[in-house]
Formats: C-alpha cells, sequence, structure tokens
C-alpha cells in the first residue's frame, strides 16, 4: 500500500471510491494520456469521468487559464463578469431553446438541483418523474430522484419521485419488442402513471444514461414522452452532464435523438465544458428561469477563471469539429469492439454513439451480471496502458469508454487492441 493510499484512507470517507487493487496517483497529462507517479504512460479512455473532454493540457485552455489567473480569479454573481456573460452568450447560441437564459454553477449535481428548483417552483409541484437506471448528481435532492440503488444512500428525499420505463432498451418488461413497439409500451406505461398522481412538475431524462453504463432508450422515445407531457404541461429537464458538447457524435445535444417535438423546457450541463476546470449549468428559456421570487446567487458558479477555460475549450471543440471526430473515430472503434465481443461469450451487448461506449458484461451463457468481470477488465486494462470506466444499474456491470473527443484513429485502435486482450484475459 502506498503511503499517500494509507494517507488517503486515513482521512477521506470509507465511501469514496477508487479504481483498481493499486491505486494510481495522476501526475500530469497531455493530448489522449496521463502519467501516474511512477511514471507509467496510459491512454485516458475515460477522461476523469467524462470531464477533459477535448484533451488533456490543451495550449489553448491552458493559455486562457494562465492570462485569467493573472488579472483575477474570483468576484462572485454580485458584480458583472464578462467571461460568465460572455460563455452564456455562446451556450444560448448553441442550445437549440428560444429566449434562453443561462446560469452557472460548479458541478452537474448543482445544475441539476438548479433545474428540480426552477421546475417545482414554476409548475408548483413537488412530484418528478425519473428515468429507471438514471443518475444524477450526489446532494440530497438528486439523489433522492436516483433509480440506479448503488447511488442512493437514502430514501429520504424532498421530492416525490415516480420512475417510468425506457432508459434500458435490452433489459425490463420492453426489451423483446421492436423499437416502435417499445416507445409505444413505454409511452402506455407513462399515460398510466399520470394517471396515478397529482400533476407532476417535470420529467428528468439522461439522453444517455451514463453511470447507469452508457444504456439508452431508442431515437424519438422522449419525443414521444414530451408530446405527453405538454398536454398536461409537464416539464422536460434533459440531462446532458455527460452527453452534452457533441460527445455522442450524431448531435451536439443528446437531447438531438428527440427533436421531432422541439427542445427540451430545461437543460442542465457540466463536465466536458470546462475540459476539467469546474463548470456546471442550467439552460432554460426566460419564462422559467426567471420565476423564483427570491434572492439567489452562485458564488463560484461563472467564476472568470473556469469561464476564460471554458470559452477557450467550447472555442476550440467547435473550431475543430470534434463533434464530427466524435462520430467518425467513435463508429470505428465501436465497431471494432463488436467484433472483439462477438468472440467472447461473456460480452452481452456494446453499445453507444460517438465517444460514448458501453461494454455489458454477463456470466456466459446468462443475462446476469459479471461485476468481478468487469473489474478484471478494469485491472487487465490498466496493466496494458490504458484507463476506462465502468458502470451499471439493476443487475447489470459495464465498462464504459468515453476518451476525449479528439482521438484519433491510430489511438482508437490501440485502445481496443488493449481492450481486446484484456476482455480476453478476463474469460480466458
Amino acid at each position: 500500500m502506498s503511503d499517500l493510499y494509507s494517507r488517503h484512507r486515513r482521512v477521506m470517507p470509507d465511501w469514496l471510491a477508487l479504481y483498481y487493487d493499486d491505486p494510481i496517483e495522476i501526475t500530469h497529462g497531455e493530448g489522449r494520456h496521463v502519467w501516474d507517479s511512477d511514471g507509467n504512460r496510459y491512454l485516458d479512455f475515460f477522461g476523469g469521468i467524462l470531464t477533459t473532454m477535448t484533451a488533456h493540457a490543451l495550449p489553448e485552455v491552458t493559455k486562457a487559464v494562465s492570462e485569467q489567473a493573472g488579472r483575477i480569479l474570483h468576484s462572485s454573481t454580485l458584480y458583472l463578469n464578462r467571461p460568465m456573460v460572455e460563455l452564456a452568450e455562446r451556450i444560448a447560441q448553441v442550445s437549440g431553446i428560444p429566449d434562453a437564459r443561462v446560469f452557472f454553477t460548479t458541478s452537474g449535481t448543482e445544475a441539476n438541483d438548479t433545474a428540480l428548483l426552477l421546475a417545482t417552483t414554476y409548475r408548483r409541484s413537488n412530484t418528478v418523474l425519473a428515468m429507471r437506471n438514471s443518475y444524477h448528481g450526489r446532494s440530497f435532492s438528486t439523489v433522492g430522484i436516483t433509480g440506479n440503488r448503488s447511488w442512493s444512500p437514502t430514501s429520504l428525499s424532498p421530492l416525490q419521485t415516480l420512475y417510468v420505463h425506457g432508459g434500458v432498451r435490452t433489459r425490463g418488461p420492453f426489451a423483446d419488442l421492436d423499437d416502435r413497439a417499445f416507445i409505444d409500451a413505454c409511452v402506455a406505461d407513462l399515460r398510466d402513471v399520470l394517471g396515478h398522481t397529482r400533476p407532476p412538475a417535470a420529467l428528468i431524462a439522461e439522453p444517455v444514461q451514463g453511470v447507469g453504463g452508457f444504456t439508452s432508450p431508442p431515437d424519438g422515445l422522449y419525443a414521444d414522452f414530451h408530446e405527453v407531457l405538454k398536454e398536461r404541461g409537464i416539464l422536460w429537464i434533459s440531462d446532458e452532464v455527460q452527453t452534452g458538447w457533441g460527445r455522442t457524435g450524431d448531435h451536439f445535444w443528446g437531447w438531438g435523438a428527440h427533436a421531432a417535438s422541439g427542445p427540451p423546457d430545461i437543460v442542465t450541463f457540466a463536465k466536458g465544458i470546462g475540459n476539467g476546470a469546474s463548470i456546471g449549468g442550467v439552460i432554460a428559456r426566460a419564462e422559467l428561469m426567471n420565476c423564483l421570487d427570491a434572492n439567489s446567487i452562485s458564488t463560484f458558479g461563472g467564476t472568470q477563471l473556469t469561464m476564460a477555460a471554458g470559452l477557450a475549450n467550447l472555442a476550440y471543440l467547435l473550431d475543430h469539429d470534434l463533434q464530427g471526430n466524435a462520430r467518425r473515430v467513435g463508429g470505428l472503434l465501436i465497431e471494432r469492439l463488436r467484433a472483439v465481443a462477438a468472440q467472447l461469450p461473456g460480452v452481452r451487448e456494446v453499445r453507444g454513439r460517438g465517444l460514448m461506449i458501453g461494454i455489458e458484461l454477463a456470466k456466459p451463457g446468462t443475462d446476469e451480471a459479471d461485476p468481478q468481470a468487469a473489474s478484471a477488465v478494469l485491472e487487465a486494462a490498466r496493466a496494458g496502458g490504458l484507463l476506462i470506466g465502468k458502470g451499471g444499474g439493476h443487475d447489470t456491470s459495464a465498462l464504459r469508454v468515453a476518451p476525449p473527443l479528439s482521438l484519433t484513429v491510430a489511438e482508437a485502435e490501440e485502445g481496443a487492441a488493449v481492450l481486446e486482450d484484456a476482455l480476453l484475459s478476463a474469460y480466458s
């Protein structure tokens, strides 16, 4: 056990999870690679939980942060803040939401908290619809609506939460239906739930469920949900903390795959926009954003340093068409991984889109989760010089692959080869 690990265990909570039997300290990075304190180099296919979106030590972001740090780090939202206004303008422009207003927070958890505050205030209801297998953060309110037992340590909540079907395509009572019948069954379930409760404030949903193992419904499900919600004045909150900024390749926002009935009422974001800087936020039309009748601030949300990072990072993302790169390179990577999976009875499914790919593992010949295999693959990948993530919900275990969006074809091939060896070693 390393000295740092011993110190960590003495002062950090027991529930603060660490990857690997022998946890590593990442000391620096460049591009799509990181190094640990022992000098080992890794290809990073997890990006600090989908947060290093463009690249490690991206010169444009480093320069912007350094120059801003030399002027002022912070002043709070009580003063005009040019970088905050400029980033809000750019985000409003790409949001797809008419008359958009933007509020910055420090994390995705806080962004979802704010979205719930807006929705429940606007609708004067504390009932919320959420998806089974979902994850929305670690605060009291977001834990209370999270539909993933592994990440929900209490049943206490300020909200009444009702869970509906649809976030997981290949498990559950509708798994054997074709896509159209699956959507119809989920819509019927939603209508049935609404018939048994007082009017909810909102439905909150991840277009691709992150912690749940990168699961998603057929395209169009949330559009059909939105039609049902609009009939009753219920809001749609799209949690884009992991799916935003072009990661899914086909669309800039994950909700783009469900856009037939128009944009969501509220979008939350975080992670990738800061490329490691602590930025989260909420986008909503003015009518919703302005519904609060009391004062509010965000001490650290929108601080000049993080806004400088966000502006430089978003500019790089757009100027270099990293969404297109995610679509092209991600498409190659997922097909390569599916070819590997076809050889292995323990791989139940390879799914995802863009550079957001899940590999679900099961005990061979069954649909039963295999968390031991997931841990073994994680360890073997690390030994081979590759960092990946893992997740899953009810009776599932999945590997999560989400590299920076600037990943090259050569790096995708390199990572796929390491993953192939790791999977083979786990099932040999």
